[in-house]
């Protein structure tokens, strides 16, 4: 689970450019390409791919959950083609059920990584 900075704070990146690489790499890329997309090193980025696949399931087992305790009508995301993507879908689709749950508790933040700009928190 990613927590905000201000919860972290020792922690080096934003939760948004995590959540970005994670989802660049859940379409199927490896850590070199979400390193040169988000300008990052590729040692970082590879970190953070190898940690949340250590524990992409569990991740995905318990944002399940949430999704269904969240969502009045849960959406099950379809299966992806890897375990690190079906934990970033169960993610996405809890945000989702959350946001439509409590559409003023996240906030949205934007930073800039490699010269793009990245939103956080609620659409």
């Amino acid at each position: 689970m990613l927590l905000a900075e201000v919860f972290w704070p020792r922690r080096a990146d934003a939760a948004v450019v995590i959540g970005a690489g994670l989802e660049i790499a859940a379409l199927g890329m490896g850590h070199r390409q979400v390193a040169a997309r988000l300008g990052l090193a590729e040692g970082t980025v590879r970190g953070w791919l190898r940690a949340f696949a250590g524990r992409a399931e569990a991740v995905r087992r318990h944002f399940t959950v949430a999704l269904v305790a969240l969502a009045d009508d849960p959406v099950m995301p379809d299966a992806a083609p890897s375990t690190l993507a079906d934990a970033v879908s169960a993610v996405a689709a809890a945000h989702r059920a959350a946001s439509a749950r409590w559409p003023g508790m996240l906030t949205s933040r934007t930073v800039t990584v490699g010269g793009r700009r990245m939103r956080s928190g609620s659409r």
